[in-house]
């Protein structure tokens, strides 16, 4: 079997598990996020924090709620890290120094979980247990709760009201992703991913059954358990530096498909939420066609990208491998970096900079969409529903009546929203990177000079902003700049968004829904998706062409 057809049968397999998954898991989630009763050990959560979990929230209370609870896990995850030298089972690692500790704090706060230490040289076991994995939890769960906060939006009328944010948060955690981790954790477990708390081991350096003479020291740790929330959570912070491309995360091939289905099938699957909630599954249809369009488009984008050569090498090679594990070839690999870069998982199982020039820009421009193809857990399903609100207003200006969407009316305020939405995003990618080139000490943490060297700058703010995760490689970011400014472009990548989708969630839930009529943009309809697709296309494109000009397609076009 020829590389390029393993890497398309191993696509149609991924894509037949996720439309297996599609429904009972949409339905599922909608019924969590609907029911009014609560379980007992919920009961003892609320009564542990303090809260009422049957009072309705407008969405100032719920935005005070998402970050009062952001706030405190940054202080605690960042006090965890500099006390790590007088925990138990810290490896007889130190404190982490406070510029990284903010940063890591705020990296698994904000869902990013952009890594500038090494793991397995770095943290110990409470910090990975205690802190890191919890966070991979909560952070998923707050992103989730926001989303189904606009999706109450749409679906509510005059009240204001969109839930309670302690519930929403609550429920993530006890009834979707602590179940589903279980069960993929014990998966990655029956396939040789370890799970345990033993300590640092001195292992000898053999190849071929003979000895090398020489050794080096690998730790242990509860990995199979991070892996599963870090994948199913769209987290993307790895237990070892080589990420999903380690064996003791990621053995087998068919950990690695397993891993992919994990990270895509929330995201697609809150579609089918939506569309549930708001009473018309048509509408989930549509989204679902719109992410999953730009999904296919690219991952057959990236594999023509890294199998298309005319060098003897590459030819030899079946693909560009430079960069990519063995054990996955070419076309997995390329659908793991399509699919961690469209989500805000930020996993890898190879290493981005390694890819061809036009390879690295589409895992760029994956991010800069948004990440809503099908985007990070919650995440993805609320930057669509922005985009969606975008395409409806242009519809409406090209038609010359009042846009509306799900039964609300677009207007003045919504649109401002929508837009302050879109905007933020670029603004700290462009400042930021603009910042880190014209000061004379940032570049001196780049590996590489020219187009590619202005790449990795570019894809760690990319990333960063988007709360995506994951690096280029060959930047050392691992400075007080990098340390700091990524931090800051985490935290405000993730909360100022939030700060607009709520509002917009409130703005739209004291409407009254106005009928269906004649003039009525059919959004279920596949015309809609079209103009969702290149409404979503067209503004990335614009905003980011000339950065991205730049960077990988000035060094794609020279290649």
């Amino acid at each position: 079997m020829g590389p390029v057809l393993a890497g398309v049968l191993q696509l149609l397999a991924l894509i037949a598990a996720l439309a297996l998954a599609y429904i009972p898991l949409g339905n599922y989630m909608a019924k969590v996020y609907s029911s009014d009763r609560h379980w007992r050990v919920e009961r003892w959560i609320y009564k542990g924090i303090g809260a009422d979990p049957d009072t309705e929230m407008r969405w100032p209370a719920y935005l005070r709620g998402v970050l009062a609870f952001s706030v405190v896990s940054v202080l605690f995850l960042y006090l965890l890290q500099r006390l790590q030298g007088v925990l138990p089972a810290s490896l007889g690692f130190s404190s982490i120094t406070p510029a990284q500790a903010f940063n890591t704090a705020a990296s698994f706060v904000t869902n990013t979980n952009w890594q500038s230490y090494y793991g397995e040289q770095a943290m110990g076991h409470v910090v990975q247990t205690a802190g890191l994995a919890v966070q991979n939890f909560v952070s998923a769960a707050v992103g989730m709760a926001v989303a189904v906060a606009l999706v109450r939006g749409f679906a509510r009328s005059r009240g204001g009201e969109l839930g309670n944010f302690w519930s929403d948060l609550v429920r993530g955690v006890t009834r979707i992703l602590l179940p589903g981790a279980a069960i993929a954790a014990v998966v990655l477990v029956a396939c040789g991913v370890i799970q345990n708390f033993s300590g640092i081991h001195e292992v000898g350096q053999f190849f071929n059954g003979h000895s090398m003479g020489g050794s080096q020291q690998w730790n242990g740790g509860a990995v199979a358990s991070q892996e599963a929330i870090k994948e199913f959570g769209t987290n993307g912070g790895g237990y070892f530096n080589a990420n999903s491309a380690h064996p003791f995360e990621n053995p087998t091939p068919f950990t690695n498909l397993f891993e992919i289905f994990l990270l895509l099938v929330i995201p697609f699957s809150l579609t089918r939420t939506f569309g549930v909630m708001v009473g018309s599954v048509k509408q989930g249809y549509a989204i679902l066609a719109t992410m999953a369009t730009i999904w296919v488009g690219f991952v057959a984008l990236m594999m023509w990208t890294e199998f298309a050569h005319h060098e003897g090498a590459l030819q030899i090679a079946g693909g560009a491998m430079e960069g990519k594990e063995v054990r996955f070839g070419v076309g997995s690999s390329s659908i793991f970096a399509v699919s961690t870069t469209l989500t805000s998982t930020g996993a890898v199982d190879s290493f981005h900079s390694s890819f061809t020039g036009l390879g690295g820009g589409i895992t760029m421009l994956g991010m800069m969409l948004g990440e809503i193809a099908p985007g990070g857990v919650g995440s993805g399903l609320y930057g669509m529903l922005v985009m969606a609100v975008i395409a409806v207003f242009i519809a409406g200006l090209m038609v010359g009546r009042t846009p509306e969407y799900l039964g609300k009316k677009i207007g003045t305020l919504e649109i401002k929203l929508a837009a302050c939405y879109i905007l933020i995003t670029p603004a700290l990618v462009l400042v930021f990177t603009a910042a880190s080139m014209a000061l004379p000490t940032p570049p001196h943490s780049m590996l590489n000079s020219g187009a590619h060297g202005f790449s990795e700058v570019l894809y760690a703010f990319t990333s960063a902003s988007n709360n995506n995760g994951s690096a280029f490689a060959g930047l050392n970011a691992n400075t007080d700049w990098y340390n700091t400014m990524t931090g800051l472009a985490m935290l405000l990548g993730r909360f100022l968004p939030m700060v607009f989708v709520l509002a917009l969630a409130g703005s739209l839930a004291e409407q009254k829904p106005v009928p269906v009529t004649a003039g009525t943009l059919r959004t279920e309809k596949p015309l809609f998706t079209g103009l969702l697709v290149g409404a979503i296309l067209i503004i990335t494109g614009l905003t980011y062409f000339p950065a991205l000009a730049l960077g990988p397609l000035a060094e794609g076009l020279a290649a």
